[in-house]
Order: structure tokens, then C-alpha cells, then sequence
């Protein structure tokens, strides 16, 4: 179940990245500092990226196309991966929507750490893969 707000809804003068900034505060949470912790990494990673919002509350982040989002459910922070399934994991991180030909996520439950140098290769490739597009 997706967490959502009709405050963060609609709202034509905010941001993509004021309404991201507004979804981690309002999670207030476990799930919000993961959130928190992914978006810099993204960042980090690809210094242009363009934060978005979609779907009625998804934090997206794009670079010539979507490199991943950032859902937030109840027990899990899910970081999906648009284009995952073309992308090298030598980590391992992918550890959720395995069976697809397209799309690979990364599942974060409370208390667990991300792989950040592998995440942010993983990032990169993806930015990469859209570009060559």
C-alpha cells in the first residue's frame, strides 16, 4: 500500500523536488531517511539528473529517459529501476521484481544498508543506457 497524501497532491506551484522534499518529511521515519539516503546517492551519482513526480506521489529520477524510483510502502523503501533488467549487478543489489524482461528493484527494509558504491554504479549504467538511446 502506497503511502500518499492529498497535501503533496495537485499542488502546480511545488517543485518535483519540493514535493520529494515534502514526502521525506512527512514519512518522518525509517522509510523517510532511506528515501532521504537514495536521492543523495542518485545525485551523487549523476549530477544532472532531473528529479520528477509521478503517478500521483512517485519520486522519479531521470536522465534522458527514467533511471529508477523511489516508492514507499510500509515495510519496505522499493528503488526501481526502469530499464534494470539490461543493467550489470555484480553486487547483487537487485533482490526484487526478478522474474520481469525489463524492470529489477532493490527492496531497503528498516535497518538495512545499501551497497553505495554499487548502487551508484548501478546509477551511472542506467543513465548511461538511456543516453545511448
Amino acid at each position: 500500500m502506497m503511502m500518499k497524501s492529498g497535501s503533496m497532491e495537485g499542488n502546480a506551484e511545488s517543485s518535483p523536488s519540493q514535493l520529494i522534499d515534502a514526502r521525506i518529511s512527512e514519512l518522518g521515519d525509517w522509510r523517510g531517511k532511506t528515501l532521504s539516503h537514495i536521492r543523495a546517492l542518485v545525485k551523487q551519482a549523476d549530477p544532472e539528473v532531473v528529479e520528477e513526480w509521478k503517478w500521483r506521489g512517485v519520486p522519479v529520477w531521470s536522465h534522458a529517459g527514467i533511471i529508477c524510483t523511489g516508492e514507499t510502502y510500509k515495510n519496505v523503501v522499493k528503488v526501481t529501476f526502469a530499464k534494470g533488467a539490461s543493467l550489470p549487478d555484480p553486487s547483487g543489489l537487485f533482490n526484487s521484481s526478478l522474474e520481469g524482461n525489463t524492470r529489477r528493484a532493490i527492496d531497503i527494509r528498516e535497518g538495512e544498508d545499501i551497497d553505495e558504491n554499487a548502487f551508484k554504479a548501478l546509477i551511472r549504467a542506467a543513465a548511461a543506457l538511456n543516453a545511448a538511446r
